[in-house]
């Protein structure tokens, strides 16, 4: 150890702490957090203020940017030169800044990540908005700071006329924080702030009538808004962000075409993502993705497959690429030198105070000065008024100093003002100078009445800040260019599934599928049908229903329990496959199975599920009316529906409004219709009450339809594929429990009567035999007849077949029938046209 030295020793652990502790107070103070006053870090505040001493004003000509760097890192920020020229880049950027605040030249990057070229091949100079920012700053209006050689002075702060904090946003990662501040539209923070000078106890969410949401540079919509509430009450959020889509057709395929990401999201890595995942499987429906961007603006077409769904694909996209992203808000800034989470209250604050301090400084020093000048115009209207007197005064002195000296003792003048009147001008001797000399001195005194009225009321300064605002609002200014949708959520599964029609059929045996509607054709009246479904032996086709994907089901049991589905759950599966077992999907029984099942609405609608009832049938011709908010909470192993008596079993439920009339039909070929109203709603374990006498022990229900129309028709089939339609009027309305009226001809041709159904000339109808065979048919093809009468032949019966079920479908109006279709159906048994001309024959003459 030399001479002179000494060791200290020093505990590690403190030493850590202390340079840790210097370090992470460094760079949250001095590099990584904005200031709450101008919003701005260090960085980006000396790139500023070198432009402004290089004189790279808006309205001069550009300078190269490493001239700027140069200043920049040679007067005021001695680090690496990429730090300056990037934050310098990052100003003059359109896809960064929501305002900038660099005018770039040349080569600045892009939105797809393309570097901008090096500072010794762009230039830039200030846009007019900075000049804004650092308006007054010549006027003391902010504390100066010695720069990091002690040679220059800068500012530690802008005296900004822009509140460039909430314009314009931050991001900066510091020691143990970070903030992540999102950009706002100028006009709406210039109205909120002026609201919040005129009520300093405004509240957030009055603020936010003015302040809607975020604004951000490539637009998008901002999807929901409660992330956006919490981020201006609290200061922190997560405001989730789409891109923004249309549909399109291009060359006779349909398209989504993009013309706005969220903010932050690179356009070329969020493609080449989204092709990965298309090839990977991951996203379905898109054969092709163009990026046809340009300098007119953004354009990415994703070209569709023909058979996907539109809508589907573009929530497949929000869900799993970057076209949609959320922004975590976190509104960390610096306030007095210390970090704070600030809320949109407030940001609006610190700004008007700093404005408010910056005015009072500005008019102080505007003042000082205005009175320097006026005691000079003082000493100057004096020497003008004595002019000869102060000229041979001069004349007769041997120096300036002997002249000075005999001015203040003769004309009692301060030492400023004889040094004024000893350097004058001999021009400043005419009389047109001598009249602007007083002119000029009634205006200034004109200017410190004012200036002392501004320093003594706070009011006028607080006026004075709304105006400048204003001007501010009139000069930037724009439209906002992020939407803003309200009622948006997280994507939901549904989202991704597309609400197309679809047929449900439910075998004998059991099994379920759903399958789209579009794969059934429709035949003419007399067709042999289409294989519908492989089933296995002996099993058949028994319930064919249609619904929508996003509906809910509800399963009723012929024991009376209700299960809860939905729509989507249902496995898929083609026209021909057998489907899955209902009882690997419903925790149902053994020995039960579904006989009735609901399409309702959403569930969980409170207005919807009041207004709504579940009317039941069984086969002994038991009915009972529940309300439907009886089956809004599921349970995995079903709930009661109804109490079913020994001997009989559940067959039907319909959904009703309660002002509906409801028909039970029966084997032995009757009917009855009453009002729904004569039935009362009950609980979910009462048993119900008498809706139709059956004819003896071997009759049962066959069906029951409940019309709200009364235009309807009632259509009924009976086994040996008979059918016909009649008016609803034939059928008058009688008391509940009664034997009912004839609505088929039974004849041992006919059969026993299998369904009953209410239809119109837009409906089309399904039928099964129970061999699984399906056709399809137009109601309009039916005429009315009256209701005693046999029909006529819908499907013909092969040996020992019956039909199994019967059910109508909304016809869809692209759905045009191709006759050539109809050609390829072989008709069995001779029954043509011929055939079913001599069908309506018979009925003639059996009409009453």
């Amino acid at each position: 150890m030399s001479e002179g030295e000494k060791l200290i020793p020093i505990n590690i652990e403190d030493q850590m702490k202390s340079a840790y502790i210097d370090y992470s107070m460094s760079v949250i103070v001095s590099r990584a957090l904005p200031d709450v006053r101008d919003g701005l870090k260090p960085v980006h505040r000396r790139v500023l203020y070198g432009m402004h001493e290089l004189g790279v004003l808006s309205n001069r000509a550009y300078k190269k940017s490493a001239r700027i760097v140069g200043e920049v890192l040679g007067k005021y920020h001695p680090h690496g030169d990429s730090s300056v020229y990037d934050a310098m880049v990052r100003m003059a950027q359109d896809w960064s800044l929501r305002y900038l605040l660099v005018d770039g030249q040349g080569n600045f990057g892009s939105i797809d990540g393309d570097s901008p070229a090096a500072m010794r091949y762009t230039e830039a100079r200030m846009r007019k908005i900075s000049e804004d920012i650092m308006a007054d700053l010549e006027k003391e209006t902010v504390d100066f700071q010695l720069n990091f050689d002690d040679t220059l002075q800068e500012p530690t702060v802008m005296p900004t006329r822009v509140p460039n904090l909430l314009i314009n946003g931050a991001s900066g990662i510091a020691v143990g924080m970070a903030t992540n501040m999102p950009p706002h539209n100028l006009c709406e923070v210039v109205d909120g702030t002026l609201a919040y000078i005129d009520n300093n106890e405004i509240e957030i969410d009055e603020l936010m009538e003015y302040v809607k949401a975020p604004d951000f540079p490539t637009g998008g919509v901002i999807y929901g808004y409660e992330g956006v509430r919490e981020a201006f009450k609290t200061g922190r959020g997560r405001v989730v962000l789409r891109g923004k889509a249309r549909f399109e057709e291009v060359d006779g395929k349909e398209c989504i075409i993009v013309t706005e990401i969220p903010y932050q999201v690179n356009k070329a890595e969020m493609i080449k993502k989204t092709a990965d995942l298309v090839n990977e499987k991951r996203i379905e429906g898109i054969s092709n993705i163009r990026d046809e961007s340009d300098r007119k603006g953004m354009r990415i077409v994703y070209i569709l497959k023909k058979d996907a769904v539109p809508n589907v694909v573009l929530n497949m996209l929000y869900k799993y690429t970057q076209l949609q992203s959320s922004f975590s808000v976190n509104n960390i800034a610096l306030v007095n030198g210390r970090p704070h989470t600030l809320n949109l209250k407030e940001l609006i604050h610190y700004f008007v105070e700093h404005r408010h301090d910056v005015v009072v400084r500005r008019t102080k020093y505007e003042l000082r000065k205005a009175e320097e000048r006026a005691h000079i115009l003082e000493g100057l209207i004096i020497a003008s008024d004595n002019i000869d007197e102060v000229i041979a005064l001069i004349r007769g002195s041997k120096d300036g100093e002997e002249a000075r000296e005999k001015l203040i003792e003769r004309f009692k003048l301060t030492e400023i003002q004889a040094r004024a009147i000893v350097e004058m001008r001999l021009r400043q001797l005419t009389g047109l100078e001598q009249d602007k000399l007083r002119a000029e001195y009634e205006e200034i005194m004109k200017l410190i009445a004012e200036l002392k009225a501004l320093l003594e009321s706070k009011e006028l300064r607080m006026q004075l800040i709304k105006e400048e605002l204003i001007e501010v609002r009139e000069k930037y200014g724009d439209e906002r260019r992020s939407q803003i949708e309200y009622s948006g959520a997280d994507v939901s599964i549904e989202d991704l599934i597309a609400d197309e029609n679809v047929v449900i059929t439910i075998s004998h045996a059991g099994y379920i599928k759903r399958t789209p509607l579009s794969e059934y054709k429709t035949q003419n009246r007399g067709g042999v049908g289409q294989k519908g479904s492989s089933t296995r032996d002996q099993d058949f086709l028994e319930h064919l229903f249609t619904a929508t994907n996003h509906q809910y089901m509800l399963f009723f049991t012929q024991k009376g329990k209700c299960f809860w589905m939905r729509v989507y759950e249902i496995p898929e599966g083609s026209k021909t496959s057998k489907g899955r077992a209902i009882q690997n999907l419903i925790n149902i029984e053994n020995d039960d199975k579904v006989k009735a099942f609901i399409c309702t609405q959403d569930l969980k609608n409170e207005e919807y599920i009041n207004n709504h009832y579940v009317i039941m049938a069984t086969k002994k011709g038991i009915v009972k009316k529940t309300l439907l908010e009886q089956y809004s909470r599921p349970r995995l192993n079903g709930i009661n529906a109804i109490t079913v008596r020994e001997d009989d079993e559940l067959l039907e439920a319909k959904l009703t409004t309660g002002d509906s009339h409801v028909l039970l039909a029966v084997k032995s070929g009757k009917l009855v219709r009453f009002e729904e109203s004569k039935t009362r709603p009950m609980g979910r374990n009462a048993s119900g009450v008498r809706g139709i006498t059956l004819k003896d022990d071997n009759d049962e229900v066959v069906g029951m339809v409940s019309v709200n129309d009364m235009e309807s028709e009632i259509l009924v089939v009976s086994e040996k594929g008979y059918g016909k339609r009649s008016s609803l009027e034939d059928y008058r309305i009688t008391n509940r429990g009664g034997k009912g009226v004839k609505t088929l001809n039974i004849t041992d041709k006919t059969g026993e009567l299998v369904a009953i159904n209410n239809v119109t000339d837009n409906d089309d109808l399904m039928i099964i035999n129970k061999s699984g065979l399906t056709i399809r048919m137009r109601v309009s093809d039916l005429r009315v007849m009256g209701r005693a009468t046999q029909g006529v032949r819908l499907i013909n019966i092969k040996g020992n077949d019956s039909i199994a079920a019967v059910a109508k479908v909304l016809r869809e109006e692209d759905e045009d029938i191709i006759d050539a279709e109809a050609e390829d159906i072989t008709n069995i048994d001779g029954v043509t046209g011929e055939a079913a001309a001599q069908d309506d024959n018979e009925n003639n003459q059996e009409q009453e």
